[in-house]
């Protein structure tokens, strides 16, 4: 099973892995279109030389054959180039945050329950790591027996000779908690097994630029459900000397033992990635999880041949995002 995609907005770098790893699944792109400048344009017509540039996303939405625009545009613009796609027939791939405000969350709601199109963020903190895919097949085999409590981190570094202007601005970017913080939440949803959860505690600083003020370079929060509850840190202050972009890790404790996930590095010894340590009765070991295949791509693919949710659940998709807004609304003050 293969299709046609668009792309509609390369602002942010998340699109490489979007669009190659759909291409993987055999997937075709013939035509990309972006807003004004963007940062990655040099490296993606590099990466893919064979895809034509239009100035009007019009001219994708209007191809019969393709079923699926992936959106990487600024944070704040892609709710509504997602709505017009659906409203074209298309289903949605999105870099996350899917949506920067609870407005814009309500309408793609509307759209996506009329159409019946697919809107799918990808968390690619889950989706495109080999060691969660090997954390999950070993939660549900009962390796830790249930998780209870789930602790996410997710430094970065901010590389700020390619970081474009709405990257300094809350209203673009949507905040750090929004932005970069909804990867832990869909974390916590999904190992924890919650359909809602509520945020107990939030808390954004800017202390790195006060040149900057709508910048945010610290941000954590406290998750709360009936199944477990979840800690999250999210910030910009990885140093250079790390190997990599950030040391982002993520920390499994069930009932009847822990996982930890090193997903990008394994700080102190030579640099590699998709680490995971597993702690039970009767084991006490790392794997190498580099061979593990993803399976969000080949599910979405199939998902969109035969109209199912096996990828992820669309419910989780909106409520991932209804968090992080109320987390980011509640660390600035609204709602608080």
């Amino acid at each position: 099973m293969s299709f046609k995609l668009g792309v509609m907005g390369i602002d942010h770098g998340h699109i490489f892995g979007m669009l190659a790893n759909m291409q993987a699944q055999g997937c075709t792109c013939a035509q990309w279109w972006t807003s004004g400048p963007a940062v990655t344009e040099a490296k993606f017509v590099e990466t893919f030389p064979d895809l034509e540039k239009v100035s009007d996303y019009r001219v994708i939405l209007d191809d019969p054959d393709v079923k699926m625009v992936l959106i990487s545009a600024i944070p704040v613009d892609r709710a509504a180039l997602a709505i017009a796609a659906m409203e074209a027939g298309k289903d949605v791939m999105v870099d996350k945050p899917g949506c920067t405000t609870l407005e814009q969350l309500a309408a793609i709601r509307e759209v996506q329950a009329r159409t019946g199109r697919i809107w799918t963020v990808n968390f690619s903190e889950r989706f495109e790591v080999p060691a969660v895919a090997v954390a999950e097949r070993l939660v549900a085999e009962g390796a830790i027996g249930r998780v209870i409590q789930t602790v996410g981190l997710g430094p970065h570094k901010q590389n700020l000779k390619t970081r474009p202007e709405w990257f300094f601005e809350t209203e673009k970017f949507g905040g750090i908690l929004c932005d970069i913080g909804s990867h832990q939440i869909d974390q916590f949803l999904h190992f924890t097994g919650s359909t809602t959860a509520t945020v107990a505690h939030a808390l954004v600083e800017n202390t790195t630029m006060p040149d900057r003020p709508g910048f945010q370079d610290f941000g954590e929060m406290v998750l709360r459900s009936a199944q477990g509850h979840g800690y999250v840190r999210v910030d910009w202050f990885t140093p250079n000397g790390l190997p990599t972009w950030g040391d982002g890790r993520l920390f499994l404790q069930g009932t009847e033992g822990f996982i930890e996930l090193r997903k990008y590095t394994d700080i102190g010894q030579p640099h590699r990635t998709n680490n995971l340590y597993l702690v039970n009765g009767c084991e006490n070991r790392h794997i190498d999880c580099t061979a593990e295949p993803l399976p969000y791509f080949p599910r979405l693919v199939a998902d969109v041949e035969n109209r199912t949710e096996t990828a992820v659940g669309q419910a989780h998709t909106f409520t991932v995002m209804e968090l992080a807004i109320a987390a980011q609304a509640k660390a600035m003050g609204a709602g608080a």
